[in-house]
């Protein structure tokens, strides 16, 4: 009876463990994955994010991103970055790939640094032959006290991003470029040579990227010659008239945009030729 009793106490026990092994705890510094379409491609970032809890900051002896010292940018784990497509940092073109980013914290300034070390846990291993590209970035600072360690992207536009790192009442921005305007001109210019002519894509791309708004005229009233009803070309037609100085073209196409607009019955369109005629 005794050792039935023992075994079904052990037994008991071992479930007991077992319930207890699978309790899942939320983590002090919670991992966020960023995905970022950027040009012809995208980035990936992921790290994670620890929070000040009261803590110094950006102290020579603190254990939140040490002053002059070697950051895996985050906690846990080194901070990892992966590109689809090339990119230019600090005048030094990235492969696409994975990196891993660390830096070095200063006063006035930062060393953000994208490595090839992959894989190390921490800044442990970490080391300057292994850079790709080192960029010194100031170190602004912002009014809004951040708590959690914030990394993200901003001011986006078709060639061009910045980096953010947010942390404390500090702000460090890092330039990312990538040039996509030749391989577009490219492929534009070939479609242009097969039967179905992209016109709409190419007048977009001479008026917003190339500045060349002859050639976007020229594609747009194409456009417009295939299909009479698109509403929205004539609207494209008048934006690119406004922007090279024609405004007597751009009202008349603006007129006309509101005129097709209408019998499809779409506002959008009516609205914003309208804005347009009044100089919004």
């Amino acid at each position: 009876m005794m050792k039935y009793l023992f075994t079904v106490l052990a037994a008991t026990t071992l479930l007991l463990t077992n319930v207890v092994a699978q309790v899942t705890m939320p983590q002090p510094s919670p991992t966020q994955f960023i995905r970022q379409d950027f040009g012809m491609g995208t980035i990936e970032l992921t790290y994670s994010r620890p929070s000040i809890r009261g803590r110094q900051l950006f102290e020579a002896n603190s254990v939140l991103a040490p002053l002059g010292k070697p950051w895996r940018t985050g906690a846990n784990a080194a901070t990892k970055i992966r590109f689809t497509d090339n990119v230019t940092i600090g005048g030094k073109t990235l492969d696409t790939g994975n990196y891993v980013i660390y830096t070095v914290p200063g006063k006035g300034q930062w060393d953000v640094v994208f490595s090839k070390g992959t894989a190390y846990p921490g800044q442990q291993g970490f080391t300057e032959s292994d850079d790709v590209a080192r960029v010194k970035a100031p170190v602004t600072t912002i009014n809004d006290k951040v708590e959690t360690f914030t990394m993200q992207f901003g001011n986006l536009r078709n060639e061009s991003c910045e980096l953010q790192l947010l942390w404390g009442n500090a702000a460090v921005k890092v330039p990312i470029t990538t040039n996509i305007k030749d391989r577009l001109r490219a492929q534009i210019e070939a479609a242009l040579q097969s039967d179905n002519k992209p016109y709409q894509q190419a007048a977009n791309f001479y008026y917003e990227w190339d500045k060349d708004y002859t050639k976007a005229l020229e594609n747009v009233n194409k456009g417009i010659e295939q299909n009479p009803k698109a509403f929205w070309l004539y609207l494209l037609k008048a934006r690119i008239q406004k922007t090279a100085g024609d405004k007597t073209g751009a009202v008349a196409s603006a007129n006309k945009t509101i005129e097709v607009a209408t019998e499809a019955n779409n506002d959008d369109y009516v609205r914003m030729a309208k804005e347009l005629i009044a100089g919004k």
